[in-house]
């Protein structure tokens, strides 16, 4: 599960915390590697682990959500002794490239995953394919009364019965995909067209699924991966589920299909080690696991997704360029003035 995003004043804080308590820097090839992780423990420790069994290279992780590991590495900038970023979404990858402190990947390792889910520069590269969803209660909302659109859940017929978890990453990186592909004014109206409409506020998205299969809830504003995370830990199949996820019209503004990735520092640019971590968790072992385990998209051509997914075919996200998803703050600021947060 992923911790809330917080400010990202408060992330700066933080993070000049963290780095009052750091080890001694690493030293390229020694076995030994130190990652700053905007991914929750409970998911990318299992992968973390996977790759020290298979190579012997021992990781030392930091988590915070993705604000604060990113801040945290802007604000050590050349000092960091971070040597690799794993983020759960392309803008916060975005936001540390523009500082100039990640390192270009070798092309054998941006390769393993598809153009559209890595770094222009080649500083980045997808991981995980996560697509935004509608999930709801079939017993709360007819299968007639979905919404084509997800403009339409500012409808007067969705009033109270919609929740978003407008703190969370995944929720602001939508955002971020409004403003850059509807324009500020339409991302603001919909962000007030929210408010106005009593819509739910919740701290997280597991939160928001679990109380729509409760029946707490009617429906919400998620990552579709939550449902299979809640499903696992209940051992029961996710099509089971009461939740159930609802997918807009294709094109849909409300289909953003995101990432999550990973990057080398510049400290590491040349530490095989580094490199190793990032072509592991492309690796069919890595993307097994994040399809079957956690319920995401593989970004690699030769694994499966869950039993199932639509294809991103099916879904067909807007046309948005995950590059241009690396203004966070602006979004926390606009999400902050509606008065959402």
């Amino acid at each position: 599960m992923k911790k809330p995003l917080i400010l990202l004043v408060a992330a700066v804080l933080t993070a000049a915390t963290l780095s009052a308590c750091g080890d001694e820097p690493n030293v390229a090839g020694d076995k030994k590697i130190i990652v700053y992780s905007g991914r929750g423990e409970s998911l990318i420790k299992p992968a973390l682990e996977k790759f020290t069994k298979a190579t012997g290279i021992q990781v030392e992780a930091r988590y915070g959500d993705t604000a604060q590991m990113a801040s945290q590495l802007i604000e050590e900038g050349g000092r960091t002794k971070a040597d690799v970023f794993i983020s759960q979404d392309a803008g916060g990858l975005g936001a540390v490239a523009k500082k100039g402190l990640l390192a270009a990947l070798p092309a054998d390792t941006l390769a393993k995953a598809p153009k559209e889910f890595q770094s222009r520069a080649g500083q980045w590269v997808g991981v995980t394919g996560r697509a935004r969803t509608f999930v709801y209660n079939p017993d709360l909302v007819p299968v007639a009364d979905l919404p084509k659109s997800v403009f339409d859940v500012t409808q007067p017929q969705w009033r109270g019965k919609v929740a978003i978890a407008p703190t969370n990453g995944s929720f602001q990186a939508f955002v971020t995909s409004l403003r850059v592909g509807q324009g500020e004014a339409k991302a603001e109206e919909f962000l007030n067209g929210l408010k106005a409409n009593g819509v739910q506020i919740r701290s997280n998205n597991i939160q928001i699924v679990q109380e729509v299969a409760d029946g707490k809830l009617p429906a919400g504003l998620v990552n579709h991966y939550y449902l299979h995370e809640i499903a696992k830990e209940k051992g029961i199949a996710p099509e089971t589920m009461k939740a159930k996820l609802h997918f807009f019209t294709p094109g849909d503004p409300g289909n953003l299909v995101n990432v999550s990735g990973a990057a080398i520092t510049m400290n590491s640019a040349n530490d095989a080690d580094s490199k190793a971590l990032v072509d592991f968790l492309l690796g069919a072992e890595a993307q097994t696991y994040f399809a079957n385990e956690v319920g995401e998209y593989p970004l690699s051509a030769s694994v499966p997704a869950a039993a199932g997914l639509p294809t991103f075919a099916g879904i067909k996200p807007p046309a948005i360029d995950l590059n241009d998803l690396d203004s966070l703050e602006q979004t926390v600021a606009l999400i902050k003035k509606v008065g959402l947060a």
